[in-house]
């Protein structure tokens, strides 16, 4: 699209990457500013209504007429926004949005799954994670016969700078857990109003940031990013990202009137996990997105550490909902785990320089 305006109306302003990712945060916010009202009413005529688990926090039982799948939303706002502001020959667009598709339509099917049968639970979780994966490994493996390079990586380790750790084959299973593991992170955050979408949207400005940054090679030698001229084109599918999640927040901040669902968080997660791979930027994530980490390992130390004790060490799991049960309220919660991803994303960004400053 942006090569068309060029063309025909002679318009040079999206020639510069600055201004198509201003265009492409703001399009995509007022998409979702535009079209949430009307997306919302719809989904309570269809009456797709969160479901809420039965043993659950007891407060967030009347949150059940809240329509749920508002993650379609923000899927059409990005892609819109892609469509009209990425280079659609770059290769690194299309990964990620084949990411963004692949596992909203997962997610749409859990959450038609819950909602048809009225129950919290959606596809078995085997077959859920099998889509997921397949998906994963079939864009890695895309990847791996269309790449530049060699197969053997560099994968960068934030705070030191000079240290490089060469990987071979390792990398494609790395990338399958980045992918799949991010996606699932997101999903098991997004159990308060506002909770997730807030720490997508720093991360999508750290991974924009790096993006933009990609294709000067000075920068890169600078910062210890790698060097790419594709990569950059990330920045404006970053931006639409965060106008994007900016725009549903508007809607899905407490009290929340949509909820995004599987559709969303699964879309979201896998976007972040894709676009952390291109950018050679995993270990980054896992600082920038260290809320997702915490919550996806409180889930898993509850679990482990019931079988072998039979003991909880949280009141509940995720952690969220253990500081709901204790008695904070869900804006307190929200608000603070917001700083934190917040801090997370400085702590990110000042990791890419800190060894060569010293």
């Amino acid at each position: 699209m942006i090569f068309l305006i060029n063309k025909y109306l002679n318009c040079k302003i999206f020639n510069f990457i600055s201004y198509r990712i201003i265009f492409s945060l703001l399009t995509s916010f007022f998409i979702n500013l535009f079209l949430g009202p009307y997306v919302i009413s719809y989904l309570k005529k269809l009456q797709t209504f969160q479901i809420i688990r039965i043993n659950g926090p007891i407060g967030h039982f009347n949150k059940n007429q809240t329509p749920t799948m508002g993650g379609i939303l923000i899927i059409i706002s990005i892609c819109l926004s892609i469509f009209f502001y990425c280079d659609l020959y770059n290769k690194y667009i299309w990964y990620v949005l084949t990411i963004i598709l692949g596992y909203g339509l997962i997610g749409f099917l859990d959450d038609y799954q819950k909602i048809k049968f009225k129950n919290s639970n959606g596809l078995k979780i085997s077959y859920k994670f099998f889509c997921l994966s397949i998906i994963a490994i079939l864009i890695i493996f895309i990847m791996q016969f269309n790449k530049e390079s060699n197969i053997y990586i560099e994968l960068i380790i934030p705070f030191y700078s000079q240290i490089l750790i060469k990987m071979n084959y390792f990398y494609i299973f790395l990338s399958y857990l980045v992918i799949v593991g991010t996606s699932n992170s997101v999903n098991l955050t997004d159990g308060l109003d506002g909770l997730a979408i807030m720490p997508v949207i720093f991360i999508s400005f750290g991974l924009g940031l790096i993006a933009f940054c990609s294709s000067e090679i000075h920068l890169c030698n600078y910062i210890n990013i790698f060097y790419s001229k594709q990569a950059n084109e990330l920045s404006v599918l970053c931006a639409s990202i965060i106008g994007s999640g900016l725009g549903f927040l508007w809607f899905n901040t407490y009290p929340a009137q949509i909820f995004m669902g599987d559709v969303g968080s699964l879309s979201l997660g896998g976007a972040l996990g894709m676009i952390s791979i291109l950018l050679h930027q995993e270990l980054l994530l896992m600082i920038m997105g260290g809320v997702f980490v915490f919550e996806t390992m409180s889930v898993i130390l509850q679990i482990i550490y019931f079988k072998i004790r039979k003991k909880r060490i949280f009141k509940m799991a995720p952690i969220h909902h253990h500081y709901e049960v204790k008695g904070l309220s869900e804006t307190l919660i929200t608000i603070r785990f917001w700083i934190i991803s917040f801090i997370l994303l400085l702590i990110g960004i000042i990791s890419l320089r800190v060894h060569n400053a010293i």
